[in-house]
Parts: C-alpha cells; sequence; structure tokens
C-alpha cells in the first residue's frame, strides 16, 4: 500500500519564540510540522514533544545553515521521507550585535549575509521548483525593521535584511505566476521571545521590560503565528507580499 504523503510546513530558525509558535499554529491545522533550528536539541525537542502532546505531527532536527547543501539536503529529505512542502517560514536571524564599521570584521559582515540573505537564495533554489511543478506553495520570510531603515552600529544586519527584502521581490516577480506566494513580514518591534530577546536582556530584564510595555505591548509570537497561517492560506486574487507587524503602542519605522 502507497503512504499517504502528509502536507508540510518546514519552520528554518524554529526556536521558542515566533519559529516554534508558528510550527505549532501549522501542526494544530493539519500540517506536519518539520521543526529546523540551529542549536539547542533539547529545545527543539521538547518543542517537537508541545505539539505531539496537543494531537499535531512534528518532525526536527538541527541544522547548520552556513553548512554547505545543508538546506538543500533537508528540502529533499523531506519531502522523499514526509511529504510535499506546502509552506516554508524562513526564520533565520542575522544579529551579529551592535559594531562599529572599524570593529565588523569582514567575517563578522559576511556571516549576515550568509544567514540571511543567501541561506534564503539557497532555499529557493532548492525549493521552488518542487512548487512550480505542483503550482502551489508559499514561502514566508521573517524580516526586521532593519530591512527598510539602517542605523549605526548595524552595518551587516541591515545590508543582509535590506538584501533578504529585494530577493522576496525578486523571486515574487519571477515565481507568483507558477503559484507561488512569497510574503516578507517585517517584524518591527520587541517579540516576547525567551531565546532571543530574553536572552540578550537576561531574565530579570526580560521580565522588567514586559512590565513595562504592559499587555500587548509587545509582538506576541501567537497573534504572529495567525497572521502567518492567514498569508499561507491567502487566495492568489488577493495575496500579501509585504506586511510589517508592530504593538499597537509602539512607533513605526518610518516615524522615529
Amino acid at each position: 500500500m502507497t503512504k499517504v504523503k502528509e502536507k508540510v510546513c518546514l519552520v528554518i530558525g524554529a526556536g521558542a519564540g515566533i519559529g516554534g509558535t508558528v510550527a505549532k499554529r501549522f501542526a494544530k491545522e493539519g500540517y506536519h510540522a518539520y521543526l529546523a533550528r540551529r542549536t539547542d536539541e533539547e529545545g527543539l525537542n521538547k518543542l517537537m514533544s508541545e505539539i505531539s502532546d496537543a494531537g499535531g505531527k512534528a518532525s526536527g532536527s538541527l541544522l547548520n545553515v552556513i553548512e554547505e547543501n545543508s538546506i538543500e539536503d533537508l528540502v529533499n529529505k523531506i519531502e522523499t521521507d514526509i511529504g510535499p512542502i506546502d509552506t516554508v517560514i524562513y526564520n533565520i536571524g542575522a544579529q551579529i550585535g551592535d559594531r562599529a564599521l572599524a570593529e565588523t570584521s569582514y567575517k563578522a559582515f559576511e556571516m549576515g549575509w550568509r544567514m540571511a540573505t543567501f541561506g534564503l537564495f539557497r532555499l529557493a533554489q532548492v525549493v521552488t521548483p518542487k512548487m512550480k511543478e505542483r503550482q502551489e506553495g508559499n514561502i514566508i520570510v521573517t524580516s526586521a525593521t532593519s530591512a527598510v531603515r539602517g542605523n549605526k552600529g548595524q552595518h551587516s544586519h541591515a545590508a543582509a535584511m535590506g538584501g533578504r527584502r529585494m530577493l522576496c521581490q525578486s523571486l515574487n516577480a519571477e515565481f507568483a505566476k507558477d503559484g507561488i506566494h512569497v510574503a516578507h513580514v517585517i517584524i518591527d518591534g520587541a517579540v516576547d521571545a525567551p531565546d532571543t530577546l530574553g536572552k540578550m536582556l537576561g531574565p530579570d530584564l526580560f521580565e522588567k521590560f514586559k512590565e513595562q510595555k504592559g499587555d500587548d505591548g509587545m509582538i506576541l509570537p501567537e497573534n504572529v503565528a495567525d497572521t502567518y497561517l492567514f498569508l499561507a492560506q491567502q487566495t492568489k486574487s488577493t495575496w500579501t507580499h509585504e506586511i510589517d507587524i508592530r504593538a499597537f503602542s509602539d512607533q513605526a519605522w518610518w516615524n522615529h
């Protein structure tokens, strides 16, 4: 008997914030969620267990997006062993820290580009032919304010995220006619994510920051996940190709 292939949502960058929460939301909707992250196997297993305990299906593995053929091999393995990738979330960050130009090494600058832009390019090269053959698929890309607004100390991040944005626009221009929906999501504000902002601030400052922001004063991953699912289910007549998300109490990037 031929095994029925499952519809897959691949999340590259499945941490405890946006990535892992998006995986949970898609699994709740009936997708087989495949979680890939760079580090923390314990955290990865915890997320997969939470999905399974809630009645969903999940697989996962650690993924070094810098390593040659890592992304390509993962996509091919999922398509062969699990099922067609209907939606892929590229949620890899590229923040190397606040560094003046003179303190930004060639290696550090290139690292941001490899994670933010080159990794997405590699993903697109391997997944778009499969989606094109099926005439459907979603590539949803988590981005940042730096994609549209540079700042001092952010030479690597702004260049990398700006490149990510332009790559998304170019992919859309080439593949929309083939039923592939590419959406660039600008996260314009602080996210309630313990393994990103929480680690940057430390547990105590993170809790104080959340108290200062108040209810709904930060971007909540569970609400972002609802937005990503909405993007994946849009009809072709109303595709959203770029959206910026921020909490109601924050100013938009163009106002400050």
